[in-house]
C-alpha cells in the first residue's frame, strides 16, 4: 500500500496583523490535510494552536517570530528537518537570495528531497534532478504579488508526486 500524505504548507501569516483567525480559503485547503507545515513568521503561537485543530504541524522560527512560538512546542526551531511519507524535508525561514537558490541549497542540505522555506512571500516552486525547493508565499500579505497564496503537496513513497501554489485571495 502506498505512503501517500497530503501537506499544506504556510508561511508568513503575520498574525494578528495581517491573519485574524484563519482564512476561509485557506481552512478549505487545510481540510483533509494531514499535515500542516509553516516555514516562519506566525507571529502568535495560537496561529499554531489554530492550525492543529487541522492536523499536526511543524514550524520554524521566522525572523518576526519571538519566544512565545518558540517556547509553543518541540519542533519550532531557526531550521528543521523530518522524514514524510519517505521524503527527507529540510524547512528553514530565510532561504537567502533568490540567485543561485536551488544550488545553494542543495549544496546545504545534500540528505533532502525538498526545501521548505519562506521569508520574501514570494511564491517559489523549483525542481531539477529530484530535489525541490518550494516556497508557499503568505496567505495573508501578499506584499508585491497579485494573489495571497499557500502550498499543497502529495508526497508518496519517497517522491514528492505533486506541488502547487494556490491562490487564496482574489
Amino acid at each position: 500500500m502506498a505512503d501517500v500524505t497530503r501537506v499544506a504548507v504556510l508561511s508568513d501569516t503575520h498574525a494578528p496583523r495581517f491573519w485574524k483567525s484563519c482564512p476561509p480559503a485557506v481552512a478549505d485547503h487545510l481540510d483533509g490535510a494531514d499535515l500542516i507545515l509553516h516555514a516562519g513568521d506566525v507571529c502568535v503561537p495560537s496561529v499554531l494552536d489554530e492550525l492543529t485543530a487541522f492536523a499536526p504541524v511543524h514550524a520554524v522560527l521566522g525572523n518576526n517570530d519571538g519566544a512565545d512560538v518558540a517556547a509553543w512546542g518541540a519542533g519550532v526551531a531557526d531550521e528543521l528537518r523530518l522524514t514524510v511519507a519517505g521524503v527527507r524535508i529540510a524547512m528553514l525561514h530565510d532561504s537567502g537570495p533568490a540567485s543561485g537558490r536551488l544550488p545553494r541549497l542543495r549544496a546545504r542540505f545534500p540528505d533532502t528531497d525538498l526545501v521548505v522555506f519562506g521569508h520574501s512571500h514570494i511564491p517559489w516552486n523549483e525542481e531539477s534532478g529530484g530535489f525541490r525547493v518550494f516556497n508557499p508565499g503568505s496567505p495573508t500579505d501578499k506584499r508585491r504579488q497579485p494573489h495571497g497564496t499557500m502550498g499543497l503537496l502529495t508526497l508518496n513513497d519517497g517522491r514528492v508526486t505533486s506541488a502547487e501554489i494556490v491562490a487564496v485571495t482574489p
